[in-house]
């Protein structure tokens, strides 16, 4: 099941080491999972945790970077072509939306599944990190 991470699990997996996020994030790089990036996306990424240093996020910029470039080197990288925008109440949703769907992705892992309620138009699943976690627990 090739997948979008949400910044939100991002984010939730630099907060907490004992998480379904973080759980979700040591897959990277073992070839069990499969997801897809945008330069948007993994800017988005940056911004974001960047901004929480020092409150919610305990890592220098330099360790989220590395983490960052971790996460590029075993992701897939798409260019988004095409824009439904907009397609959902935020903006940076619908960049995520888009990028499930050039990327020819089977669902969006997110803690925030009601924001996507038009991916289903699209043949999207949006699923939650434990949701995921099982699956994965069932695929192997």
């Amino acid at each position: 099941m090739k997948v979008v991470l949400d910044t939100n699990i991002f984010i939730s997996a630099l907060m907490s080491k004992n998480g379904a996020s973080n759980a979700i994030l040591s897959y990277v790089g073992t070839n069990i999972m499969l997801y897809a990036l945008s330069v948007p996306l993994v800017l988005e990424y940056e911004s974001v945790a960047k901004r929480h240093i020092g409150g919610k996020i305990n890592y220098t910029e330099a360790e989220i970077d590395e983490i960052l470039t971790f996460i590029c080197l075993h992701g897939e990288f798409h260019k988004i072509y095409y824009l439904w925008r907009p397609m959902l109440r935020d903006p940076k949703d619908d960049m995520v939306l888009e990028l499930a769907v050039n990327a020819g992705c089977e669902a969006i892992i997110t803690y925030n599944v009601k924001d996507f309620d038009q991916a289903s138009r699209f043949g999207i699943q949006i699923i939650t990190p434990q949701h995921y976690l099982a699956h994965l627990r069932n695929d192997q």
